[in-house]
């Protein structure tokens, strides 16, 4: 009998992952392991939509509600915190079910952070400081592949490619090629779903998310802690910040965190497109369990 792997259940926000994946979770004799930024914190569970008593009374969940609200975390962070969880769930023969709407955190999880150096700001201002002309030389004497591929009329990806080559001493065109081959092999190796939602159903899910969190106590959970750098940048929490300062009525505080959630998914969606490895799971309005899922992950649908 096969070892178990992690499944990954990705999604815009409001597409129904945490149900699912706890549904999932329970049919395989699986535990959720989560996957969203903000839903590692703690106190604010109405505001992030943390998953409910009774999607947790399911199957055990891990990685909810772990973090200080006043913490900062990142992506590498996250990293660390989630293998040692996924490798003690399949140490004890179960299924790891990841799920969650963080690009990022997703993509350090599974293929962990590129070898590209990160921009330093020194020798940035240094290329700021010099014409186009002139770096676009440099980059095609330092790294001449690199430079057929990169538009040369934007300076930014000019100076990137440069700066790569520069930090590292390598061409910058190996360190992606490699990469490239390096997550393709990843890729191969992964099993993942993304839900795909029709739009105005997305939006529609979306609206009612908001206002229940509006009612439900999310204004008091903002105005109840101090918030790090990275949890200030949740959705609803600068709305509902105008809001508490009499800035906007709750209508309009309605009204802009809809607005930024629905922008937010769009961009997810975009995200998860470029995706290769997960499978589109498409979930039509007022379908309870997606009756392909189990199918497409290789698991016999009748099963119990």
């Amino acid at each position: 009998m096969p070892s178990p792997q992690p499944i990954y259940l990705c999604g815009p926000t409001a597409a129904g992952k945490s149900r699912l994946a706890a549904q999932l979770a329970a049919r395989i004799g699986g535990e959720v392991v989560n996957a969203d930024a903000f839903q590692l914190y703690r106190g604010l569970e109405t505001l992030v939509a943390a998953p409910t008593s009774a999607e947790t009374d399911l199957c055990p969940h891990h990685l909810f509600g772990v973090l200080d609200p006043a913490e900062s975390c990142d992506a590498m962070r996250y990293r660390q915190l989630a293998l040692p969880v996924i490798e003690e769930i399949l140490h004890r023969g179960r299924t790891p079910v990841v799920t969650g709407g963080s690009g990022l955190y997703l993509k350090f999880l599974t293929h962990g952070p590129d070898p590209l150096p990160p921009g330093d700001p020194e020798l940035r201002a240094q290329l700021d400081a010099r014409p186009l002309d002139s770096l676009v030389e440099e980059l095609r004497r330092l790294d001449p592949l690199e430079a057929t591929r990169t538009p040369l009329s934007n300076r930014r990806y000019v100076s990137r490619a440069l700066e790569i080559c520069l930090l590292s001493g390598k061409r910058c065109s190996d360190l992606r090629d490699g990469w490239s081959r390096q997550s393709a092999a990843v890729d191969a190796r992964l099993n993942g779903l993304v839900i795909i939602r029709e739009r105005p159903d997305l939006h529609h899910r979306i609206a009612l998310r908001t206002r229940a969190m509006l009612d439900g106590g999310a204004i008091d959970e903002v105005s109840a802690h101090r918030l790090s750098p990275t949890f200030a940048k949740a959705i609803g929490v600068p709305q509902i910040r105008e809001y508490l300062a009499g800035e906007i009525d709750l209508e309009t505080c309605f009204d802009r965190i809809a607005a930024a959630t629905r922008q937010y998914a769009k961009r997810q969606e975009t995200w998860f497109r470029r995706e290769s490895w997960l499978k589109p799971l498409p979930w039509p309005p007022q379908a309870d369990l997606p009756a392909r899922f189990m199918e497409i992950l290789g698991h016999d649908p009748g099963a119990p």
